[in-house]
């Protein structure tokens, strides 16, 4: 079971680097004002998502619910769900607004420095 529980934690890492390498990927694409969201943004938020829910669901089904500090999964899980309904809303227009991908990114990092940085 702990393998599968890494597994699922690298394939969470994969999701992170997912949607912020699709910010950066557009970076040259925001100073053109044709910058727009890219399915590696919405794939990488998604995977995210769903390994995230995963590894806290394995944690309560390994007996280990007591290590699980519900206040940071709840605050990174109200970040995700912020940058998916962005992107969501985002996703199928031609060029987003100037401030759609900064956003993205910025919830993104806010999201690592939660998961690193609270105990």
């Amino acid at each position: 079971m702990e393998i599968l529980k890494n597994v699922i934690l690298a394939l969470h890492i994969i999701g992170v680097v997912a949607l912020l390498g699709g910010v950066v990927y557009q970076s040259s694409a925001m100073r053109e004002k044709t910058a727009r969201i890219i399915p590696g943004i919405m794939h990488g938020a998604w995977t995210m998502l769903v390994t995230g829910i995963a590894l806290v669901g394995m944690q309560y089904a390994l007996g280990r619910g007591d290590d699980v500090n519900n206040a940071k999964i709840t605050a990174k899980l109200v970040v995700l769900i912020v940058i998916v309904v962005i992107a969501l809303i985002n996703r199928k227009k031609e060029a987003v607004a100037g401030w759609v991908l900064p956003t993205i990114a910025l919830l993104t990092v806010v999201n690592i420095l939660m998961a690193t940085v609270w105990r």
